[in-house]
């Protein structure tokens, strides 16, 4: 039997015989499901973190944390032995940098941290965020579950897009502190155009909107279009312009002046990013269909009111994104979260604001299944919690296996030497202190990327004399040489010691 809790009313009543049983409100029931699964999904990616599974950029960020550990002042070049600026420096960093030194603990382990903190950030900038846009208590769960789930039947595994498995490689990025702090500031600029604010909250919100900005750059570009739709949906007063403008200025003065990097040179940056980025407008429909049906709730929403939040953010993100693909400034795919995020927020909130009970209820059931299909697609997140030879068949297709490390090597590498690698090696070598060649991502603060890259490939190719060689590791102080095929024979060389997967680490002689 089911119980109906009494309302307010009833519960007043004195010396009523015992509390009289009713069946739970479907709401109710709804409401504390959805609850629930929230809080085993969160679980998930605790535990994902105590793992930390090694994937795509968390070799950069692991080094560009190890540089500001060292040297917070003047770190140079994350990878590359060289004295130049670079965009991974921002205040998240230079505090994650700040906690390793003070602390003394392992990068990977302030990495775990940062990862908490960027969850926690996350969940409850949600939360705050929702609840500017509806009381109902069930939407901040079913908003977070939406945000994880609703993308697409094939995983998008990128910093900045925040599904669950994307989520499980990415928790220790910049781009999920960014995105969490993003949505902290819509709900505080919700704040400020719902209530009179002053002079020193809106300037409070301006160098906020330069820390998102500073901190990871495209996910900077989604929270400027979100504030922007916040903005528009207020319709401010003549009193807030003075105030909006100054809050602009003040971010940009802070933008101008953040001495790690030109902010404003990133802008002439895209030449080097658009071939990589060029993938995320490729099987739109397998990647992001789910969104679809919160694009369809988003439609009576637009009804009710032309400048509704969402709707005005979803737009603005459409936007961009169309406009890259036009242009052929792919990179502008990155800004696809400003278009995906406001979609999966409204189909959370027709589940509950969607007029009749019999029309939600209908939303409950189209939301429902979504979710299940994209928990399904992202059920390869399971892998970096259960060992993956305990997955069913079906759901071990879908796990990405993480790449091991190079840790082995720091026996006779120590930090600072310069290690010549290529390929991946290159990515995950300066996570651990030592320096390679050529970087292992584009890097246009290099002026001499070109150069670094063509000696890289030089000195692996098979026609390439000793004589060469030598020139290399003279110009570059290389002192260490990790080889994934092993095949180098070369007498200058002293091999050390052998990796898992065949690869050779050698001396320079």
């Amino acid at each position: 039997m089911t119980v109906r809790f009494p309302s307010s009313g009833e519960a007043g009543k004195a010396g009523e015989a015992g509390a009289r049983r009713s069946p739970l409100r479907p709401a109710a029931v709804g409401r504390a499901l959805a609850t629930g699964v929230t809080g085993l999904v969160l679980l998930l990616l605790v535990l994902v973190v105590v793992r930390l599974p090694w994937m795509g950029d968390l070799g950069i960020h692991a080094a560009t944390v190890q540089r500001l550990r060292h040297s917070p002042l003047a770190p140079g070049n994350p990878l590359v032995d060289a004295n130049t600026p670079s965009p991974y420096y921002s205040p998240w960093t230079l505090v994650l940098g700040g906690v390793a030194r003070v602390t003394g603990l392992d990068v990977f382990v302030v990495l775990r941290l940062a990862a908490v903190a960027g969850l926690a950030l996350l969940v409850t900038g949600v939360w705050r965020y929702v609840r500017t846009l509806s009381a109902h208590p069930a939407a901040p769960a079913l908003a977070l579950l939406s945000l994880l789930f609703l993308w697409g039947t094939e995983p998008l595994l990128w910093s900045g897009f925040p599904g669950l498995h994307s989520l499980a490689l990415t928790a220790a990025y910049p781009s999920t502190f960014t995105l969490g702090l993003a949505f902290h500031f819509w709900a505080w600029l919700s704040g400020a155009l719902r209530r009179p604010a002053g002079w020193g909250v809106w300037l409070g919100l301006g160098v906020l909107w330069a820390v998102v900005l500073l901190c990871h750059q495209f996910s900077g570009v989604v929270a400027t279009a979100g504030a922007a739709a916040t903005v528009v949906a207020a319709r401010p007063g003549r009193a807030v312009w003075p105030r909006l403008g100054a809050a602009l200025l003040l971010g940009v003065a802070v933008l101008g002046a953040w001495p790690y990097y030109d902010f404003f040179a990133l802008a002439d940056a895209g030449g080097r990013l658009e071939a990589v980025h060029r993938v995320l407008y490729d099987h739109p429909a397998a990647r992001y269909g789910l969104a679809l049906l919160g694009v369809a709730a988003l439609v009576p929403r637009w009804r009710r009111d032309h400048r509704d939040p969402l709707v005005v953010f979803c737009a603005l993100g459409v936007l961009i994104v169309a406009a890259g693909r036009l242009t052929g400034h792919h990179s502008w795919a990155r800004a696809l979260p400003a278009a995906l995020i406001p979609a999966q927020l409204a189909a959370a909130l027709a589940v509950v604001e969607a007029g009749a009970r019999r029309v939600r209820a209908v939303w409950a059931a189209l939301l429902a299944g979504a979710l299940l299909a994209g928990a399904w697609a992202q059920a390869g997140a399971l892998g970096y919690v259960v060992p993956a030879d305990a997955l069913p068949g079906p759901v071990a297709d879908r796990y990405r296996r993480p790449w091991p490390g190079y840790g082995w090597i720091t026996r006779w590498v120590r930090y600072g030497d310069v290690v010549m690698a290529e390929g991946r090696i290159a990515r995950q070598v300066p996570a651990y202190g030592p320096y390679t060649v050529a970087p292992g991502y584009p890097d246009f603060f290099l002026p001499d990327e070109q150069r670094r890259t063509a000696a890289t490939e030089a000195y692996f190719a098979e026609d390439t004399s000793a004589g060469e060689r030598r020139r290399i590791e003279r110009e570059y102080e290389v002192r260490w040489v990790l080889d994934r095929r092993g095949a180098l024979a070369d007498p200058a060389l002293r091999e050390v010691a052998r990796g898992a997967r065949g690869e050779v680490l050698y001396a320079v002689r």
